[in-house]
C-alpha cells in the first residue's frame, strides 16, 4: 500500500486556552546585574498549578546561568532572589513538548522584600535543542474539527508519512493498526510512547501496535522526527502522548460524536459500474463516546484520572452477501443472499486510570493502567452469547479494524474472524526523583500485552468445514460469479504478544551544562498460533469443480523471543550563544526461541519437539550523535540548528530475529493436483502417501504427487550467513543529518526552514549458491501501449529480464548475507521542511507545514550479481535497479 501522503500541507487554524502537558521541556538563562556582570548564586524558582510539588528550583552557577528541567508543560512563573537584590519574577511562560525556554534576566540592588514582576512575551523559538518536533497540546486536540484517532492527529504532523491497513482504508475515523514512518525510512518504523515508555508491537517491524491511546484526553501529543540523541534507538518519528493527570480540583469532560447512515452519501458511478462494483459500500454507523473525570485524592499529594471511550463503525462490504450455504457441510458452492448484505462490524471498549502520588517532596510516582476489549465480528447465531449478533437484513462477519479480518470482496462472511475478551492492556509506572537542585533520577517499567487475532465464530460449525478458493478469475456462473473466492470456513488465530520496557536515568544539571546517563530495555514475546479446520485440508475449485487440494499441519504455537538492552551518555554544554549536544549509545540486541511442541495430528503421526535455541546470539552497536545550536543574534529570535546521527532498526519479531526460529523450519503446507472422479467433494486418495494416485478405474479419484517431499520434516535449503546473527555493526539501521533555521518573524510567530538527510544500511540479500549469475539469460519484452503505464514503459521495449537456465531452475541452496557482498544497495531520502506557529495572545493558534522529498534507490550492482534474487523491490523481471520518487 502506497503512502497516503509524502507531500503535505496542513494549516489548522483554531480557538483554544493555553496548553498543558507533561514533557521533559525546560527553562534556562543567564543572570545578571545592572553592570552586565553575571550572579552566581542566585536562587531561581519555577512555580506551576501543573507541578504537583507546586515548584521546582534551581541556582545560577558560576557564569551566573541556571537551567530547570523536566518540566511538566503549561504556563510558568519563574521567581529570581538574591539578598542584596530585589526579588525579580517573570510571569506567562509558556512550555510545550521539549521546548527550552530561553529566560535572561537583569536584578537590580535593592530588598529581598520588594518584588519586580514582569510579564513578557513568553520564548517561541529553542535556541538551544536541535530536535525537529512538532507539538499538539490538548486544548487543540479538542478543539480541531478531526477525528480522535492517532491517525488523525498524524495528518496534520507534516514530517510522517501514513500508511492505512489495506482493510481499513479510512484511517482517520475507524480505530485501527496504523503504520507510519519517515521520508526514506520503513514505512512500519513510526513508535507511540505513552509517558515515555513503548507501546510498540513484537510484530511488524517493531514499530506502532493496534494499540488505540485516547487521543481526547491525551494532556499532549510530541513527535520528534529528527534530532534524537541518547534515548532514541531507531531514527523514525516518534509519537509521545502523555495522559491527563488530573490536579487540585475536580474536573470532567464529556465527548460524543455520531454518524449513521443518512448522513453519509457515495460515489458510485456508471464507470464503477462498468469495472464491476455490482453495490456500493454503505457507513450504517460510526461513532465515538468518551468521558474522563480527574482531581485530587489527596491535594499536592495524590491526583488521578479516569477515562472511559467505546468507539467503533458499522460498513457494508461492497459485492458481498451471506452465502445461502453457509454451514452447510453437504454444500460445496457460494450462493449468495442478497437480502443480507455483508457487515463489517468491530469496536473497542477502554477504561483507563492515571495516578500520580508526591509522597515526599523528592520523590513523585506514576502509575498509569489502559484495558482495551475488542468487539469484532459477531456470534454465528443470534441464540448464543457474545458481544453482538447479526441483526436483521444483514450478516456481520468481521472487523474493519482487524488486521486481518478474513471478510472482504473476495472472502465470504463465513470467512470472517471473532474477537472479544482480554483485548490489549497498557500498565505502567513511573518514578521521578529531583535528589537536589542539581540531580534527578528517574526510572519506569510498562508492559503491552496483547491477544490478536481472530477466532470462528462462537456458535458455529466452521471448523469442521474445509476452505474453498474458488480459481476462475472471469466468469464463475457456477460458483456465485466472484472471481477468487473464499468461502465455506477460515483461518484462525489465537496468537498473543507482549512487550515489557523499562529505563532508568540520573541527570546531573548545572546552569550551562547538563550530563545524562541512562540504561534501556525492551523484551519482547511473540506467540503465533494458528488453525483452519478438522480436516486439516483446504480445496481449491475452477467454477466450483475441484482440482486441487492443500494438506495442512498447523494447531500449534510458534514461539519467538527478542531483547535489547542499551547504555547511553548524552551531554548539553551552552557556551555563549552556542550550545553542544552529543550522545554516545550502545545496543545490545538478541533473540531465541523457548522449547516448541508439535503435537501429532492428521498430517503427523508423531510430536515433534524442537529444544530452546538462539537466534540472533548479539547485535552491537555504538552510535555516535551531535548537534549544534546556534542563537544567531544573541536576541532568543533567530535560531540555526545542525544534526547528524546514527541508528538501529527497531527490535522486532521478524527478518533475522525469527529467521533461525526451529518450528520454522517445519514444511506445514503442501499442494497436490486433484480430479474428484466420483463427484462427492472428498478425496478418494490416500493423504498419506505422498505420491500420485490414481483411483478413478475403482471408483476414486486422482491425486498428485504432493508439492514438498519433506512435508512434516524439516527443511534446511536455506541459511543465515552468522555476520546477519552476531557481530558489530550488522544490523540494520540508518543515519541521518539536518541543518535548520528557525526565525521569529513577529511576537510568538515563528517559521522555520530545513533540510534533512537520511540513508538506510545494512540491506540483506538470499544468494542461491546453487545458481550462477551465468545461469540466467536475458530477454526483452516490448509493453502494450496504455495510459496506466507509466511513460517510461508504455509501448517501449523493456529488456533487461532474467530467466533461469531449465537444468538449474529447481536447484536450491540458499543463504541469506549482507547485501555489501556483492556490491552497492542504498535507499538514501533528501528533503525539505517548512513549519510556521503561531501562539497568539487571544488563544489563537495557528500550525502549519509542508515537507517534499526525493528517495533514490540503486540495487543495480546486487541484481547483476544475483539475478535470481526476488526479495522486493529485487525481481528478476524488475529492470529499473535505480529509480527515484522525484520530489513529491
Amino acid at each position: 500500500m502506497p503512502a497516503i501522503r509524502s507531500l503535505s500541507a496542513v494549516f489548522a487554524f483554531l480557538v483554544l486556552a493555553p496548553a498543558a502537558a507533561w514533557a521533559q521541556a525546560s527553562i534556562t538563562g543567564v543572570v545578571r546585574d545592572s553592570s552586565g556582570a553575571v550572579l552566581p548564586g542566585v536562587t531561581v524558582e519555577a512555580s506551576s498549578d501543573q507541578l504537583i510539588e507546586k515548584v521546582r528550583t534551581a541556582v545560577t552557577d558560576g557564569s551566573g546561568t541556571y537551567r530547570l528541567v523536566d518540566l511538566r508543560v503549561g504556563t510558568y512563573a519563574v521567581t529570581y532572589s538574591l539578598v542584596g537584590f530585589n526579588t525579580f519574577k517573570r510571569e506567562g511562560i509558556e512550555l510545550t513538548g521539549t521546548f527550552t525556554a530561553t529566560i535572561n534576566v537583569e536584578l537590580r540592588i535593592g530588598s529581598l522584600e520588594e518584588t519586580i514582576t514582569v510579564s513578557g512575551e513568553s520564548p517561541i523559538v529553542d535556541t538551544q535543542s536541535v530536535r525537529q518536533q512538532t507539538t499538539i497540546a490538548s486544548d487543540l486536540i479538542a478543539a480541531m474539527p478531526a477525528a480522535r484517532s492517532t491517525a488523525g492527529i498524524m495528518m496534520l504532523i507534516p514530517a510522517t508519512q501514513v500508511q492505512a491497513n489495506p482493510t481499513n482504508l479510512d484511517i482517520q475515523v475507524t480505530p485501527g493498526v496504523v503504520f507510519f514512518g519517515g521520508a526514506g525510512g520503513r514505512n512500519n518504523e513510526g513508535r507511540i510512547q505513552v509517558d515515555g515508555l513503548a507501546t510498540t508491537a513484537a510484530l511488524n517491524g517493531g514499530g506502532a501496535s493496534s494499540y488505540m491511546p485516547d487521543i481526547g484526553n491525551a494532556q499532549e501529543i510530541t513527535l520528534s522526527s529528527s534530532g534524537g540523541l541518547g534515548e532514541m534507538q531507531a531514527g523514525g518519528p516518534v509519537i509521545s502522548i502523555i495522559p491527563k493527570a488530573g490536579g487540585n480540583s475536580v474536573k470532567g469532560t464529556f465527548y460524543l460524536s455520531n454518524v449513521t447512515d443518512w448522513m453519509v452519501g457515495n460515489n458510485y458511478t456508471q464507470a464503477l459500474r462498468d469495472r464491476g462494483l455490482r453495490t456500493p459500500g454503505k457507513l450504517f454507523k460510526l461513532w465515538d463516546y468518551n468521558a474522563s473525570v480527574g482531581g485530587p485524592i489527596k491535594k499536592d499529594r495524590v491526583w488521578y484520572f479516569f477515562q472511559w471511550r467505546d468507539q467503533g463503525s458499522h460498513r457494508t462490504v461492497p459485492g458481498m452477501f451471506a452465502n445461502r450455504n453457509m454451514g452447510d457441510a453437504t454444500k460445496w458452492t457460494y450462493a449468495p443472499d442478497t437480502s443480507r448484505p455483508a457487515v463489517l462490524a468491530g469496536g473497542w471498549s477502554n477504561a483507563a486510570l492515571r495516578m500520580t502520588v508526591q509522597p515526599t517532596v523528592r520523590n513523585k510516582f506514576n502509575v498509569f493502567w489502559d484495558h482495551q476489549i475488542p468487539c469484532q465480528g459477531a456470534v454465528y447465531l443470534g441464540t448464543d452469547g457474545g458481544c453482538r449478533q447479526s441483526g436483521p437484513g444483514e450478516i456481520i462477519c468481521g472487523a474493519p479494524q482487524a488486521t486481518n479480518p478474513g471478510c472482504s470482496a473476495t472472502a465470504a462472511p463465513e470467512v470472517g474472524t471473532y474477537l472479544t475478551g482480554y483485548g490489549q492492556r497498557v500498565q505502567q509506572a513511573t518514578w521521578t526523583s529531583p535528589v537536589t537542585n542539581r540531580l534527578l533520577l528517574e526510572a519506569g517499567f510498562g508492559t503491552y500485552l496483547s491477544q490478536w487475532g481472530g477466532t470462528e465464530q462462537p456458535g458455529g460449525p466452521l471448523t469442521s468445514l474445509v476452505r474453498v478458493t474458488e480459481q476462475c478469475t472471469v466468469t464463475c456462473a457456477n460458483n456465485g460469479d466472484i472471481p477468487n473466492l473464499t468461502y465455506r470456513s477460515g483461518l484462525f488465530r489465537k496468537s498473543f504478544q507482549g512487550v515489557l520496557s523499562w529505563r532508568g536515568a540520573a541527570s546531573f544539571v548545572t546552569g550551562r551544562q547538563s550530563v545524562k546517563v541512562g540504561y534501556q530495555a525492551e523484551y519482547q514475546i511473540s506467540n503465533n498460533f494458528s488453525y483452519t479446520n478438522s480436516e486439516f485440508l483446504d480445496f481449491r475449485v475452477n467454477n466450483g469443480v475441484p482440482n486441487q487440494l492443500t494438506q495442512n499441519i498447523n494447531a500449534f504455537k510458534q514461539q519467538n523471543r527478542g531483547r535489547f538492552d542499551a547504555f547511553y551518555v548524552q551531554e548539553q554544554w551552552t557556551l555563549g550563544r552556542v550550545t553542544l549536544q552529543g550522545a554516545l549509545r550502545f545496543d545490545f540486541a538478541r533473540s531465541h526461541f523457548p522449547e516448541q511442541t508439535v503435537g501429532a495430528q492428521r498430517f503427523l503421526p508423531t510430536t515433534i519437539t524442537y529444544p530452546r535455541a538462539d537466534g540472533v546470539t548479539g547485535y552491537m552497536d555504538l552510535m555516535p550523535r551531535g548537534g549544534l545550536a546556534w542563537d544567531v543574534f544573541g536576541t532568543g529570535k533567530t535560531s540555526a540548528k545542525i544534526s547528524v546521527g546514527r541508528y538501529v532498526q527497531n527490535l522486532n519479531a521478524g527478518l533475522s530475529y525469527t529467521a533461525q526460529n526451529p518450528s520454522a523450519r517445519l514444511s506445514t503446507s503442501v499442494t497436490r493436483a486433484w480430479t474428484d472422479g466420483n463427484g462427492n467433494f472428498s478425496p478418494d486418495c490416500d493423504l498419506q502417501n505422498p505420491l500420485a494416485q490414481d483411483n478413478r478405474p475403482s471408483g476414486g479419484d486422482f491425486c498428485g504427487q504432493i508439492s514438498d517431499l519433506n512435508f512434516g520434516r524439516d527443511r534446511f535449503s536455506s541459511r543465515l550467513d552468522p555476520k546477519l546473527l552476531s557481530g558489530w555493526s550488522n544490523r540494520p539501521g540508518d543515519g541521518q543529518y539536518g541543518v535548520s533555521v528557525q526565525q521569529e518573524v513577529l511576537p510568538r510567530v515563528s517559521v522555520e526552514l530545513g533540510y534533512n538527510r537520511r540513508w538506510l544500511t545494512n540491506f540483506t540479500v538470499t544468494d542461491n549458491l546453487a545458481q550462477r549469475a551465468t545461469d540466467h539469460s536475458t530477454f526483452s519484452i516490448t509493453a502494450p501501449i496504455d495510459s496506466r503505464l507509466p511513460a517510461a514503459a508504455s509501448g517501449r521495449v523493456i529488456s533487461g529480464l532474467f530467466n533461469v537456465n531449465q537444468n538449474v531452475a529447481s536447484a536450491v541452496d540458499q543463504v541469506q548475507t549482507l547485501a555489501s557482498d556483492y556490491g552497492t544497495y542504498s535507499q538514501a531520502a533528501h528533503g525539505i521542511l517548512f513549519n510556521a506557529s503561531a501562539r497568539l495572545r487571544n488563544g489563537l493558534v495557528l500550525q502549519g507545514g509542508v515537507n517534499t522529498n526525493d528517495t533514490r534507490t540503486d540495487f543495480c550492482d546486487i541484481r547483476a550479481a544475483l539475478p535470481e534474487e526476488s526479495s522486493a523491490p529485487l525481481s528478476p523481471t524488475n529492470p529499473w535497479c535505480d529509480t527515484a520518487t522525484g520530489w513529491v
